[in-house]
């Protein structure tokens, strides 16, 4: 099979689909790989780490889905790639179709097989989506402590404290990974960690796991209303598989945060777990409303491009061989996780979750 690795050119994209070993592997599989020139610059890899690992090199996009028989990427097409999809072209990416139907109607229209990265599942996880959860979930804290500082309109606080002053507050929506992962790195900050989830399964895994200050509490919108009015930082990390996040935060409630208050909203990709969340991106990544900074980047790992891509290639390209070697008809048929993965077929949606 003709794999095409595009550069991404989403704004401030900077990870790519693919390692150069994960290219080797391919090659070695006796399939033929298509590099756009600079696509693993920003992540760290260069064109002749691709060339010496087996690649070809084409200069431009437009040339890559030309020639390809699959096109593997990090993010959903924009706009600017819609025409170029072929009738019957495999894409395997993240889509994130359910806040998107411009998207949905352009891949449709394409009638091009699209494999979404996020929803491919095995035992009601989501081992393509776990990397990137880690990944945004630590960053999570890491981006929130720093809008928290005043000079970016944030309350000042440092959140974990000094001697005789005490720690930040954060409150995350969510124990999923989005949301284990940034308790983890607020506690080793040491800040006060509230999170909230409604399956009382996982709050006791949580529980068993974390230090002393991270308490665990049932998701109620009475608990959420309360925690919300001296919360320093609030990480939303609900997801729904394929379908929109539900609004947890609704616009009136902002009116009970703190001014400074910071929101990092993870569940952007899925629409957002907060009503007054937009996208954004790293190149503007904060917007204001009622005193109350947003921060709501749709790529957040775009930002860490070297640890994002391996991440992402060490889950996917298990995946990207079996399509390869078989096409996806005979993979998918084969393997029941990756068939979760099929979202839209030559103009079908298959996977209706888009929709909820």
């Amino acid at each position: 099979m003709i794999v095409g690795l595009p550069k991404e050119i989403k704004n401030n994209e900077s990870r790519v689909a693919i390692t150069p070993g994960g290219v080797f592997e391919l090659i070695k599989n006796n399939h033929t790989v298509y590099v756009q020139a600079g696509a693993g610059f920003d992540s760290g890899f260069s064109d002749d780490d691709y060339v010496q690992a087996g690649a070809k090199m084409l200069p431009s996009i437009e040339e890559v889905y030309a020639i390809a028989d699959m096109i593997v990427k990090v993010k959903e097409p924009i706009e600017e790639e819609y025409k170029l999809a072929k009738e019957g072209q495999i894409l395997f990416t993240y889509f994130h179709f359910a806040s998107n139907t411009n998207l949905i109607d352009a891949m449709v229209d394409s009638k091009a097989v699209c494999i979404a990265y996020e929803t491919v599942e095995v035992n009601k996880t989501l081992p393509l989506l776990i990397p990137m959860s880690e990944v945004a979930g630590r960053m999570a804290i890491q981006q929130g402590a720093k809008y928290l500082e005043k000079p970016i309109k944030g309350k000042g606080v440092l959140l974990g404290g000094v001697p005789g002053v005490k720690p930040g507050k954060v409150l995350i929506l969510g124990g999923g990974i989005v949301g284990v992962q940034a308790a983890k790195m607020a506690a080793g900050l040491g800040a006060i960690v509230n999170i909230l989830d409604i399956n009382m399964d996982r709050l006791r895994y949580i529980n068993d796991i974390m230090p002393n200050n991270v308490i665990t509490e049932f998701s109620s919108e009475y608990n959420i209303r309360r925690h919300i009015k001296d919360a320093d930082l609030i990480v939303g990390g609900v997801l729904i598989p394929g379908a929109k996040a539900p609004k947890l935060i609704t616009r009136d409630m902002l009116k009970d945060m703190q001014p400074g208050t910071v929101i990092v909203d993870v569940a952007v990709d899925q629409g957002g777990c907060i009503e007054t969340t937009r996208a954004t991106t790293h190149e503007d990544p904060i917007f204001i409303i009622d005193d109350v900074v947003h921060y709501c980047v749709a790529n957040m790992p775009g930002a860490v491009p070297y640890t994002s891509t391996i991440a992402l290639t060490n889950v996917t390209l298990p995946y990207v061989l079996q399509i390869a070697n078989k096409g996806w008809e005979k993979a998918c048929d084969e393997n029941a996780p990756l068939k979760k993965g099929l979202n839209i077929v030559k103009g079908e949606i298959v996977y209706k979750e888009i929709f909820n």
